[in-house]
């Protein structure tokens, strides 16, 4: 027959006058190191002690005393897109992810996931031998495409990962977290009274992994992407460390800024003549602050020093098991950020995050109302503008601008069996494209030049292997141009020069601002300088044009909102004629693959068959901080709808029949509010007004006949299943003047404008 493998034996009439052959399986020879990258999310600069805040960090300042901590390291200003770049060694328009996977914008540089035309890391070591591992935030598959339902050709496993546990979204809460182990949804193991809490789940499945391959195959070395949910909000944190920070940020930003900065400079983080950026706009004075304002700002910052301890706790434990192990002196371990501290938080911070994507300033007078809430699983909280460019000292401005504060992070590299000057710095300008082709380079392992019949891309960054060696420490850096782009907010390096530009949505590109700054001298961009060298500028910007040609930039697009508007198709989760059937029992669905009941009207039917006395959820969406959920109670039919804590709720004027009806709620606009009304076998039963519509209600999706994470109502615990039988749910979502699609999506953005 045709042979369709290799086969180097010799195959005769008989095994007498026949040779076997047994093909060798991959594997990347002994010693070989193991690599782990540990990634947080949305930590500056400045965040870690080592780096220069009085923040508790010591596992992490452990790292960095046994290795290398690098001064000079960028990434770009946005979760998804340092992902996808620290995972291809590309940049990350070139391989699909200009902004967030919960984007298609139709155009290659946005399409929510990492072209098949860029291999992963993990890829490229699995084939090489390797055991890979991925756990916690993935934050790169389209979103639609993030349920039970899949395509799940962008998961993890997908793309090269063995074994994954953790989040398929941007975020989640760490107390309920939506979780999918390996291609399939699962609940928490526990819960926050039994003591749960995300990132130390994250750390035991992370060492349950390495202990089973090293366990039954000591011989083979691993590849463990360990992506943290922290530092993004909600800043979450048990009570232990949240307790042990009370009262430790009332001096407020302005000092803590000053102490931090004091000590980069001491410590050789800065060059010597490195300034304090000035306050970004919006950011007042502490002292001048009313004393609600710094009470609520104070005990925000708390929460995130909390979660930032307990995380590096857990860190810790983690790497302890490397050592139990005996694994440790062999694992090249990168520590990084995804991005600068975030924005989103806005003046003031807020309870509750969705707030800032409904453009809802949550004043400091309301929210101190619940302040004892801040940090626990009662709140999805954020610090305030203020706090954020604390931990992005000694930079200005944030996540998703392209100056310092969004884009310049720590870098810890650990290897003690490879560095010898523990504890040294490195300062040469390096970016997240160069961590693939370092670790290729270390392993001595080439990227494919195709992939599974796919021609791949070249990679764009370049190792930085070279500054691991003591001889090499003061060494110039091979990197020597770097664009930057995000939402319209551009910026290119060239060879310690920095030219950049904040961006205003709606302003024409060509009339943007362009900034000049000499890098080398003035880390914190302090001293513009394009009015005095206008040449210098305009090369820089036309190197950047030819940047952005090169690998995929355009076009340039500063949307930002308005791209989480549902794009509805056929052969999709959001068919043209957005009706949706859903058939319990299911798994719980992502929000981006449910229907948008946010900012509009529509029509919820749920067809049950109820024994008498029966109770419980037909359908849930959100969390106890915001969400909406339809259920039926003491024989009643009940709607609550939950604006951040608001809890507008209906209860039905008839009972629920026993035996088969249908029961529903019709949702109406009205303003910038609506009417919900009861609905049982199609005759009206209570109304009640909604003040606010929420246009994102959460980032967590619903679930049908129980409620997902922690529940929405008050009016009852846990997830309350529904005791009968649910035999379906339908939405329709209206069109026409009261389908918020566009004119939703053109108010908001307008207002995001302002």
């Amino acid at each position: 027959m045709k042979s369709y493998e290799r086969f180097d034996g010799v195959i005769n009439r008989t095994q007498a006058e026949s040779e076997p052959w047994w093909p060798t399986p991959p594997h990347p020879g002994e010693g070989a190191p193991n690599v782990v990258v540990v990634l947080l999310d949305d930590t500056g600069f400045s965040h870690f002690g080592c780096y220069g805040s009085d923040l508790a960090t010591p596992n992490i300042d452990r790292l960095a005393a046994g290795g290398l901590r690098y001064t000079n390291f960028h990434v770009t200003p946005l979760c998804s897109p340092t992902r996808a770049s620290l995972l291809t060694g590309r940049n990350h328009h070139t391989v699909g992810m200009r902004s967030l996977s919960n984007f298609d914008s139709g155009y290659p540089h946005m399409r929510g996931h990492i072209t098949n035309h860029a291999t992963t890391v993990a890829e490229v070591l699995r084939d090489e031998g390797y055991a890979t591992f991925a756990v916690g935030k993935w934050h790169l598959c389209a979103m639609e495409n993030a349920s039970a339902a899949g395509p799940y050709d962008q998961w993890p496993c997908q793309r090269g990962f063995d074994r994954f546990y953790g989040f398929l979204e941007g975020e989640t809460d760490q107390f309920h977290p939506e979780l999918v182990y390996d291609n399939h949804a699962v609940e928490p193991p526990a819960t926050p009274d039994q003591g749960y809490h995300l990132s130390e789940d994250l750390v035991d499945h992370a060492i349950g992994f390495i202990h089973d391959t090293k366990s039954v195959r000591p011989d083979r070395p691993f590849f463990t992407y360990l992506a943290f949910g922290a530092m993004h909000a909600p800043h979450q944190a048990p009570a232990p460390y949240l307790e042990k920070y009370r009262g430790r940020f009332d001096d407020g930003w302005d000092a803590a800024r000053d102490n931090w900065f004091a000590r980069q400079i001491e410590t050789g983080l800065l060059p010597p003549d490195t300034e304090l950026a000035p306050r970004n706009p919006g950011v007042e004075p502490w002292d001048f602050l009313p004393e609600n304002q710094k009470r609520l700002a104070a005990r925000l910052q708390e929460a995130f020093a909390a979660f930032l301890e307990h995380t590096d706790a857990q860190i810790g434990r983690f790497v302890d098991s490397l050592d139990q192990l005996g694994e440790l002196d062999n694992t090249l371990l990168i520590l990084l950020s995804d991005n600068g501290a975030s924005q989103e938080g806005g003046p003031f911070g807020v309870m509750h995050e969705m707030k800032y994507f409904n453009f809802l300033v949550e004043m400091p007078d309301e929210a101190v109302e619940r302040i004892d809430d801040i940090g626990g699983p009662h709140s999805h909280a954020n610090y305030p503008w203020g706090w954020a460019q604390a931990g992005n000292t000694p930079f200005k401005w944030y996540k998703q601008n392209t100056h310092e504060g969004g884009v310049h992070v720590p870098l810890i590299v650990h290897w003690p069996g490879r560095i010898v000057d523990a504890g040294a710095l490195r300062d040469q300008f390096h970016h997240v494209d160069d961590i693939a082709p370092t670790i290729y380079e270390t392993l001595g392992i080439e990227a494919p030049a195709t992939y599974r019949g796919l021609e791949q891309i070249p990679l764009s960054g370049v190792p930085l292997a070279y500054t691991f060696d003591a001889a090499h420490a003061d060494a110039p850096t091979t990197k020597h141009v770097q664009y930057f782009e995000m939402m319209g907010h551009r910026g290119i390096y060239a060879d310690g020069w920095k030219a950049v530009t904040r961006h205003e949505p709606g302003v024409p590109f060509e009339d943007d601002d362009w900034e000049l700054y000499h890098v080398t001298e003035d880390r914190s961009e302090c001293h513009n300088l394009a009015a005095e060298m206008p040449d210098k500028v305009a090369g820089l910007i036309e190197l950047w044009w030819r940047e952005a040609e090169e690998y995929g930039v355009l076009p340039l697009d500063d949307r930002t909102i308005e791209l989480f508007f549902t794009r509805y198709r056929d052969h999709s989760p959001h068919p043209v004629d957005r009706h949706y059937s859903y058939f319990p029992p299911m798994s719980p669905l992502p929000a981006q693959v449910a229907p948008a009941l946010g900012a509009r009207g529509w029509d919820m039917v749920a067809t049950i068959g109820r024994p008498e006395g029966a109770a419980g959820v037909l359908y849930a969406s959100g969390t106890e901080n915001s969400g909406l959920s339809l259920f039926v109670q003491d024989d009643r039919l009940v709607f609550d709808y939950n604006c951040f804590g608001d809890h507008h709720l209906v209860e039905s004027e008839a009972a629920v029949p026993v035996g088969d009806s249908t029961v529903g709620v019709r949702f109406r606009r009205t303003g910038a509010g609506g009417e919900a009304t009861l609905v049982i076998d199609g005759a009206p039963s209570g109304t009640v007004t909604v003040p606010f519509a929420m246009t994102i209600i959460s980032s967590v999706g619903p679930s049908v006949g129980y409620d997902h994470g922690s529940p929405v109502s008050e009016r009852y615990r846990g997830q309350f299943p529904f005791e009968g039988r649910l035999h379906r749910i339908d939405i329709d979502l209206l069109r026409g003047v009261d389908d918020a699609d566009q004119a939703g999506a053109d108010e908001r953005a307008a207002m995001s404008r302002q």
